[in-house]
C-alpha cells in the first residue's frame, strides 16, 4: 500500500476572515489563480501583490482532510495558549490545514483582492463556531499556514465578513499521508514504517527535532530536476538536511498537475510550480525561491499524480519524487 494517498478536495464553505498585505510580495500564478474574465494568456505570470492588498483566507471545511490527532484537553488549552505548539513531533496534538494557490478576485467595491482557501477536517467544526478562543486560534493558525505557503505577510488586524466564503472553495487534488489519518479510518495505514515519504536507512544517527513556537518559521530548500530517459515522468531531488524521522510523519507533499508542494512543518516550505518561467532557460534546474521553475519544465507533461513516488534517502540528506 502506498504511504500516501491521492483525494479530491470539494470544501464546504465555514467562515471568512479578511486581512490585508503588510508588504508587497510576490506570488506565482496558476490556473486556479484566475479569474474566470481573466484572459489565459496571464497564466504563468507572477502575481504582484502590493502592499495593503486585502486578502481573504476562507475557513472551510473537508472530510478528505485529516483530523487532529486525539489530545487530552490540558493539552489543546496549552495550544490554544501558545504554550505547546510543536508540530515537528510525531505524538504531539496539531491541526493539520490544506492551505490552496492565491487567486485574483474583488472585493465589493470592485477593488482587486486576494482569496485563499484553508481546509481543514470538520470533526473541529462545532468547536470552532461555538468557542471564541479555539476560533481565534484556527484563525491565528490558518494565517499563519498562509504565510507559511505563500510569501505573504499578513496583518493581525482582521475583520470577519458576514459570509461563509470570498466565492466558492476551490476543487483540487492532493496527496495526504496515510498516517495522519486515524487507525479504523479507510485511508489510515496501520504500518508505523509507513510515512509520507519512504525513508531508505541510513548508518548515520537522527538528531532529535528542535522546539519550535507557536510562530512558524521555515526555509526554501534548494532542487534540482531531470527528466526520466523516455520523458515521461520527471525526477525532483530536493535538498532537505536537517529533516529528521520526527517531521516526516506531519510534513504534507502535495503533487499536483502542474505542481509539486512540499510542507515540513516549522522547517522547510517549497512550492515549484511548472507553469511559471524564469527570465532565463537553463536546461536543468536548480531553485531555492517559492514558485520558480523553467521553460524547460512548462514544456513537460503534466505531472503523474497517480503514480507519484517519493523517497527520504537519510544518508544523501535529500527528498527524491519521480511524477
Amino acid at each position: 500500500m502506498s504511504s500516501s494517498i491521492s483525494l479530491t478536495l470539494n470544501p464546504l464553505p465555514g467562515f471568512c476572515v479578511k486581512s490585508s498585505a503588510l508588504q508587497q510580495a510576490v506570488a506565482p500564478r496558476t490556473a486556479t489563480s484566475l479569474l474566470a474574465s481573466a484572459p489565459s494568456d496571464t497564466l504563468g505570470a507572477p502575481i504582484t501583490i502590493p502592499k495593503g492588498l486585502k486578502v481573504f483566507v476562507n475557513i472551510a471545511w473537508d472530510t478528505n482532510v485529516p483530523p487532529p490527532p486525539p489530545g487530552s484537553e490540558d493539552t489543546i488549552q496549552k495550544v490554544i495558549r501558545g504554550q505547546d505548539y510543536n508540530e515537528s513531533i510525531s505524538d504531539g496534538w496539531f491541526i493539520p490545514i490544506l492551505v490552496s494557490d492565491p487567486r485574483d478576485d474583488k472585493d465589493k467595491a470592485g477593488k482587486p483582492a486576494l482569496v485563499v482557501d484553508c481546509v481543514l477536517n470538520p470533526s473541529i467544526k462545532s468547536r470552532t463556531l461555538k468557542e471564541a478562543d479555539f476560533k481565534a486560534f484556527i484563525i491565528e493558525l490558518a494565517l499563519q499556514r498562509v504565510e507559511s505557503h505563500t510569501s505573504l505577510e499578513l496583518s493581525r488586524q482582521i475583520g470577519t465578513p458576514n459570509i461563509a466564503s470570498k466565492g466558492k472553495p476551490v476543487s483540487r487534488q492532493v496527496i495526504v499521508p496515510r498516517i495522519l489519518f486515524p487507525p479504523g479510518h479507510p485511508h489510515h495505514t496501520s504500518d508505523a514504517k509507513t510515512t509520507l515519504i519512504q525513508e531508505l536507512a541510513s548508518p548515520t544517527a537522527i538528531a532529535p527535532a528542535s522546539k519550535v513556537e507557536r510562530i512558524l518559521k521555515s526555509a526554501t530548500p534548494t532542487w534540482t530536476w531531470t527528466p526520466t530517459k523516455d520523458h515521461r515522468k520527471i525526477r525532483f531531488i530536493v535538498n532537505v538536511p536537517n529533516l529528521t524521522r520526527a517531521h516526516i510523519s506531519n510534513s504534507t507533499l502535495d503533487v499536483e498537475p502542474r505542481r509539486v508542494i512540499l510542507h515540513v512543518p516549522s522547517l522547510y516550505d517549497l512550492d515549484i510550480n511548472l507553469d511559471v518561467v524564469p527570465d532565463t532557460e537553463p536546461t536543468t534546474a536548480t531553485y531555492g525561491r517559492l514558485g520558480e521553475a523553467a521553460a524547460e519544465l512548462k514544456r513537460f507533461r503534466d505531472l503523474d499524480v497517480d503514480g507519484a513516488k517519493a523517497e527520504w534517502r537519510v544518508a544523501e540528506k535529500v527528498i527524491v519524487l519521480l511524477a
